[in-house]
């Protein structure tokens, strides 16, 4: 049903039922009015023969008297019968005697309309002086009314009227209405429903704009004709249309530039040597790509929303420490760790967690990155393997080379005295010079060569220093070499071999010390910063020129006399074994500076760069 014709109804439905209420008020107040007039003149009536019979006194008593024609009550009853042709009946009946109303009480005109209620009624009007009911005898109505006052008692005048002429006007008024109603509607019905499609003509271009725009044609705007409300909504749906197809635009280019960068994540989360998993906060796996499946060996349909075993036992408490690090919105790097495969072998990986959060930044899940580090591992092992044996080709090389040249010496000098036969004092002690020096480079090498067993402890870098310079003190005065120190008062816990660290050191002091033989100051100083310990060591001496630095660390290069160059080169072994590094600063005729960084551990921490934490807390994530 349009709303045209919808519009029409409801007017016609308004305009009925207030036709209906002024028809059912009009005919309300007819009624009452006629029933009024009707009222009056049957009173008039009543007080009119009442006072004919009061000129009669005696009148009751006389029957000749009230059959005469010349009776003035009945002169007024044929008058009353000629104005009003309704007037059906005129009764006087006395109603103060015993039993109902019967001829015998009636005492003048006819009692041919009866009701049983005459009675009460004639009774009641003997007191009010007027009374009048409505009747209804052989399916036709009438209106009786009953009439007394002092003149006229004990008798009581009752006069019937017809109803059906008053019936037939009330009838005719009421069709009459309702013609008026039938062509008033009809007429509304038209009017309305012209109006309403007069009224309606923008909404209906309104109603095609939208239209066009729920099936996304944005192009055609509405012609506004007027300047009332419908243009207004007009021009804003023009506006809202513009701006729907201008962010429709956008949207269709946002979504074309997601599908394609969900296409490139999701090829690059399969095609990735990495794998990768993703879990809840319940440690439930939801998501895990190709090379997880070939890692691990599980399957996508075993693991998914089930909690999976990947972690060792010995590592719990490392994983419950990254998670309480990264719910607190620290960013951690990759951890070199283990984990185990479904079968149960234990793989050495690298794993990168990150979380994963919401719009609010409310961390949702964990992802986790992780790679096979057997293959690196074997070819660390490899490079390393390669490197030693180059190192054992540079110090075999490097030996002979150092040891000829003091064997060239002895042999001179016991060619010499072989053709002499004699022994020389001062070529024996040159000789004795020269075994002391090979026994040196000797020494040197085997320190180098020999394998050592390496046990790592927690220890305090200033602790280590501080036994360092007891012990190398006194040689610095003998040398006129005075040591200022600055120490940070925070701990400065490593993870070292302190008798390797305390060999570096050694090192370093002494070349320190060599490198300032009119004496001088050496300058050590040790700080905290950023989850490293900083040790430098400062002297006044020589300098290095800046070509010779990079070379620092090569087998038997050395700038000293007497040196060997293997104390450097082990010192950067050293260092490079407690995952720390060594810089080399230097400035000739003023003096070098060694900076070494070592990895710092922190006072609670007894088991690594991770310890076991958060007891209270379980986590599957891997």
């Amino acid at each position: 049903m349009s709303f045209k014709f919808k519009f029409s109804i409801y007017i016609i439905m308004i305009v009925l039922a207030m036709f209906i209420l002024i028809v059912i008020l009009d005919q309300y107040a007819a009624l009452r009015n006629m029933n009024r007039d009707m009222e009056r003149l049957m009173q008039q009536a009543s007080t009119q023969l009442s006072a004919s019979f009061e000129q009669y006194p005696g009148w009751s008593e006389s029957p000749e008297l009230r059959s005469d024609p010349d009776f003035e009550p009945n002169v007024m009853q044929l008058l009353l019968k000629k104005l009003y042709p309704d007037l059906e009946e005129v009764t006087v009946f006395r109603p103060d005697s015993t039993g109902d109303l019967s001829a015998q009480q009636v005492v003048y005109g006819t009692y041919s309309i009866r009701e049983a209620n005459d009675k009460s009624y004639a009774l009641r009007a003997m007191e009010s002086g007027f009374e009048v009911q409505e009747i209804k005898l052989d399916g036709k109505e009438y209106v009786k009314s009953y009439y007394s006052d002092k003149s006229l008692a004990p008798f009581v005048i009752g006069i019937v009227y017809d109803c059906e002429e008053y019936n037939q006007i009330m009838s005719m008024k009421r069709w009459d209405a309702i013609t008026y109603a039938g062509i008033i509607l009809v007429f509304v019905l038209v009017s309305s429903y012209l109006l309403a499609g007069f009224m309606l003509r923008p909404l209906n271009a309104i109603l095609w704009k939208v239209n066009e725009v729920s099936l996304g044609r944005f192009q055609t705007a509405i012609k506004v004709r007027g300047k009332d409300e419908f243009g207004l909504l007009a021009l804003k749906i023009n506006a809202m249309s513009q701006n729907l197809s201008i962010y429709m635009d956008k949207l269709r280019q946002a979504f074309e530039d997601n599908r394609q960068m969900k296409e490139y994540l999701q090829s690059f989360i399969d095609h990735t040597s990495d794998a990768i998993h993703v879990v809840d906060l319940q440690g439930k796996t939801i998501q895990v790509n190709k090379a997880f499946e070939q890692l691990f060996g599980f399957t996508s349909e075993e693991v998914f929303g089930e909690e999976i075993e990947l972690i060792p036992d010995t590592h719990r408490g490392e994983m419950r420490l990254i998670l309480n690090s990264l719910q607190e919105g620290k960013v951690l790097p990759a951890q070199e760790t283990i984990r185990m495969t479904k079968s149960g072998e234990v793989i050495p990986v690298s794993v990168t967690i990150s979380p994963i959060r919401d719009t609010e930044g409310v961390i949702q899940a964990f992802a986790s990155i992780t790679r096979d580090m057997r293959s690196r591992n074997r070819m660390e092992e490899l490079l390393r393997r390669s490197e030693k044996l180059t190192t054992v080709g540079q110090l075999a090389a490097g030996v002979a080379h150092e040891i000829r040249n003091p064997l060239t010496t002895l042999r001179g000098f016991l060619q010499i005295q072989q053709h002499t036969g004699k022994m020389n004092q001062e070529h024996t002690g040159l000789m004795l010079s020269e075994l002391d020096r090979i026994n040196l480079i000797v020494g040197e090498f085997l320190i180098l060569a020999k394998p050592q067993a390496t046990r790592f402890a927690t220890k305090d870098v200033r602790d280590v220093f501080r036994s360092v310079l007891s012990l190398i003190d006194s040689e610095g005065h003998l040398h006129n070499v005075i040591f200022n120190t600055s120490f940070t008062e925070a701990a400065c816990l490593v993870s070292c071999e302190e008798n390797q660290l305390k060999q570096v050191f050694i090192n370093l002091l002494k070349n320190g010390i060599e490198a300032m033989p009119s004496g001088g100051r050496i300058h050590t100083h040790i700080a905290s910063k950023n989850d490293q310990i900083t040790i430098s060591i400062t002297d006044e001496g020589i300098g290095i020129p800046e070509d010779m630095i990079p070379k620092i660390g090569n087998p038997f290069f050395t700038g000293k006399e007497s040196g060997t160059g293997l104390g450097m080169m082990i010192s950067q072994r050293i260092i490079h074994s407690h995952q720390g590094l060594m810089e080399i600063k230097s400035q000739v005729n003023v003096g070098t500076t060694i900076i070494i960084t070592l990895p710092a551990l922190k006072e609670d921490n007894g088991s690594g760069i991770l310890v076991e934490g958060l007891l209270g807390q379980n986590s599957n994530v891997g």
